[in-house]
């Protein structure tokens, strides 16, 4: 199974060109699931996560913010929403969204979002999240990781696949944080990567991130995988980067996705749901 996390950087910068881009990068990828972050939707309109999921022939999971307003503020525009999202290969059947613990001074609607996927043999518990970003939020990120560590404990069971947990931590691997997750028994899938393994999500390379006074590339963008299942099942067989350069000239987002392949137990994938048929949930609550 083919897991993608990848935060889209919302609608800054050339956002129309990225879209674009970031479609490349998926359809290339070929995923059976992915976490999204910072994906903008407009009104009743148009929204990033169902326009790939067309695109790719994907279902989908939508989780908008409950609190845009902070963002809308940065590009002007109080038409533009942004949320959290799923892509997924199989059906989504269970659904369900935390919000994240936050002073009232720093709350701009950050989500978790749990979607349970209907995979040949076994469901799979999936998980994507967006934790508050700067140095001086640690101690939130802090708490929202223990919130998140509960919300997967709560909605794990029932199923043979360990619990899948995608997003932007913003935090560096080693912090506080992250290790909660794991303490947790939330392992970085990042430990299986090849040694020399590029691992900067938060790349200085790239010209969105260029302007960072000083800060270091650095990963802050993860997979977690729990203990496998019956014949390794979730084991994490390799990970790696994607989305870490230009695409026809033009950088798809501030962050690079990771990518993890995991042993699927000897259980072959579902074919890809056509694309008329793979709405999935959408607006009407899913």
């Amino acid at each position: 199974m083919r897991v993608v996390t990848w935060n889209l950087w919302w609608r800054f910068g050339p956002w129309a060109e990225r879209q674009k881009a970031i479609l490349a990068v998926l359809r290339e990828l070929r995923p059976d699931v992915v976490g999204l972050q910072e994906v903008w939707a407009v009104g009743d309109g148009e929204n990033l996560a169902e326009w790939l999921a067309g695109e790719l022939g994907l279902h989908w999971a939508w989780a908008p913010s409950p609190a845009p307003e902070r963002w809308q503020r940065r590009i002007g525009d109080d038409t533009v929403g942004i949320g959290t999202a799923v892509l997924s290969r199989w059906p989504v059947v269970e659904r369900a969204v935390l919000r994240l613990p936050v002073p009232g001074e720093l709350d701009d609607g950050r989500l978790a979002l749990h979607t349970r996927l209907d995979a040949p043999g076994h469901q799979v518990p999936f998980f994507t999240v967006h934790l508050t970003s700067g140095a001086h939020a640690a101690a939130v990120r802090r708490e929202q990781a223990a919130a998140l560590a509960r919300f997967v404990a709560g909605h794990r069971h029932g199923t043979v696949h360990p619990p899948v947990v995608t997003g932007d931590l913003n935090a560096r691997p080693g912090s506080p944080e992250v290790r909660l997750l794991r303490a947790a028994q939330l392992h970085d899938a990042w430990e299986h990567a090849g040694p020399g393994t590029p691992s900067g999500t938060w790349d200085t390379a790239n010209p969105y991130v260029a302007h960072a006074d000083g800060e270091p590339s650095t990963r802050i963008d993860y997979v977690h995988v729990g203990p496998p299942g019956p014949g390794g099942l979730g084991r994490v067989r390799a990970v790696r980067r994607a989305g870490a350069g230009p695409v026809d000239g033009v950088w798809p987002s501030d962050h690079a996705a990771v990518v993890a392949d995991l042993e699927d137990g000897g259980v072959a994938p579902a074919p890809a749901a056509d694309t008329a048929s793979a709405t999935g949930p959408g607006r009407s609550g899913w």
